[in-house]
């Protein structure tokens, strides 16, 4: 899988997980509802690694945490 589908999946799961909407987390972390759609959605190519932190900020997680999943083993991802 790319990258950026395990961001994608990464944010879903965790919204679910944390009982939070997109809206929810966008209000949270004073993020564009279209960013996080745009990430969600895999139209973003890359996503920053700033990006990421202030997304974890919003779950209260760290960005260990947020890697800490099997989606990032290297084993799951194509690296183009």
């Amino acid at each position: 899988m790319t990258t950026q589908k395990a961001v994608a999946l990464r944010v879903s799961n965790l919204l679910v997980k944390n009982h939070l909407t997109q809206y929810a987390l966008c209000k949270k972390i004073a993020m564009p509802e279209e960013t996080l759609r745009s990430i969600i959605d895999e139209r973003y190519k890359t996503v920053k690694l700033d990006t990421i932190i202030l997304i974890c900020d919003g779950f209260d997680i760290s960005l260990q945490e947020f890697f800490n999943d099997d989606l990032f083993k290297r084993e799951n991802l194509e690296v183009e």
